[in-house]
């Protein structure tokens, strides 16, 4: 079945879940990158900031998996509100926390937060790009990557500044909460519990993922602290971490489309894995502080295309996964909603490597971190294949 005719509403939903995923990289970056000055001002080793990275991780995959399982029964809109209004809370007290104990708690309802945010903005976004019917999916994830752009800026400025100054990030996610999201027909709701999900050809697709967020975590969580530790940096600057490898990432982005449509699906995952462990060696043996941000620009670039490429794959396998002849769109939407939501797990796969592997093997030198995902992210080369039978028909819907 032709997918709708889309509409002035669609238009204005697919702008809200594009704000929805800016407020998700801005607030997420803006508080990595003030992670030096937060560790600073709790006195935690690199081990006890790797434990509560790990603790928040787990918590944002089990906010993913609740996400998922609370869309067979609630409109996905309605889950990304609630997890938006839950990172406007969090934010506030996590910045002006009066002891360990509440700033733990302040994490941890973050984590939940957060993960209920990234599955239900990616249920958006993959329902939003089979009505428009042409591929959109990687402008959403660009606005991420503007949304960490702006919030890298943001820490940069806010450098000087005391952690309590952090709350004022809180603003965003609460007005963004109010925003017109796409609400899913009740038919859809009450197909929901009828769908089979076909996961195993999407694990390859998967494991190309966790590679992805491997390095991307890696980055955003450990950067500024290589610069803060391992160089002489001035502390105002080691946001330039994030700042630079967002910029790369986001024009890759921009024309990832049409990349694609020139090279193939294969080539550019290929190249792009290969750049990407040449960034992170540039990293690992830099000299001096500008030497290793030069190495965390090249990364972005090779990996940014990654993650939008993976959603779209497996939001195509379980489009197509229906019985011959299927032509109810609800049931295509239930089953594509239950899909992103299981298949953002292999996101917390890879955030689980990047921010606490990273962490516990660099905890001595960071450079040791560092060097796991140079090698590990040559992995994709070999997984590049698994892309082409989902989306060889669309080739230009990467970015």
């Amino acid at each position: 079945m032709p997918p709708m005719p889309t509409s002035p509403e669609h238009g204005r939903s697919r702008l809200a879940a594009a704000v929805g995923f800016f407020t998700q990289g801005f607030v997420f970056i803006s508080l990595t990158t003030r992670l030096p000055k937060v560790q600073d001002h709790w006195g935690y080793s690199d081990t006890m900031l790797s434990l509560l990275l790990l603790m928040m991780v787990l918590l944002a995959g089990a906010g993913s998996v609740a996400a998922e399982a609370a869309s067979r029964r609630v409109d996905s809109a309605a889950i990304l509100r609630t997890g938006l209004l839950g990172i406007a809370v969090a934010v506030p007290v996590f910045a002006v926390a009066p002891d360990r104990a509440v700033f733990m708690a302040s994490m941890a309802v973050y984590g939940v937060s957060l993960g209920a945010v990234d599955a239900t903005t990616n249920m958006q976004a993959v329902a939003l790009e089979h009505l428009y019917a042409r591929p959109i999916l990687p402008s959403f994830h660009g606005a991420w990557t503007l949304g960490g752009f702006l919030g890298s800026a943001v820490a940069l400025a806010m450098g000087p500044l005391p952690v309590s100054a952090t709350a004022a990030v809180a603003v965003l996610p609460l007005v963004v909460a109010f925003a017109p999201f796409l609400r899913r027909a009740e038919t859809a709701l009450t197909a929901a519990p009828q769908v089979q999900v076909p996961w195993r050809p999407i694990v390859l697709v998967g494991l190309a993922m966790v590679l992805f967020y491997m390095v991307d975590t890696a980055a955003f969580t450990w950067g500024p602290q290589y610069l803060d530790k391992v160089f002489s940096t001035p502390s105002e600057l080691v946001a330039l971490a994030v700042f630079p490898y967002l910029l790369a990432s986001g024009a890759v982005r921009l024309s990832g489309d049409a990349l694609v449509a020139r090279y193939g699906v294969v080539p550019v995952l290929r190249v792009g894995s290969g750049v990407a462990c040449l960034g992170l060696a540039i990293t690992v043996f830099a000299p001096s502080w500008p030497v290793a941000v030069l190495g965390f620009l090249v990364v972005g670039g090779g990996v940014a295309v990654v993650a939008p490429l993976s959603f779209s794959a497996a939001a195509r396998i379980a489009g197509d996964a229906g019985p011959a002849g299927e032509d109810d769109p609800a049931l295509r939407q239930a089953r594509v909603d239950a899909v992103i939501g299981r298949f953002n797990q292999f996101n917390y796969a890879g955030s689980l490597l990047g921010a606490v592997m990273t962490g516990l093997v660099g905890a001595g030198n960071l450079r040791l971190g560092f060097a796991v995902p140079m090698v590990l992210v040559l992995l994709i080369i070999p997984l590049a294949r698994a892309f082409v039978p989902e989306i060889s028909a669309r080739p230009a819907s990467s970015g």
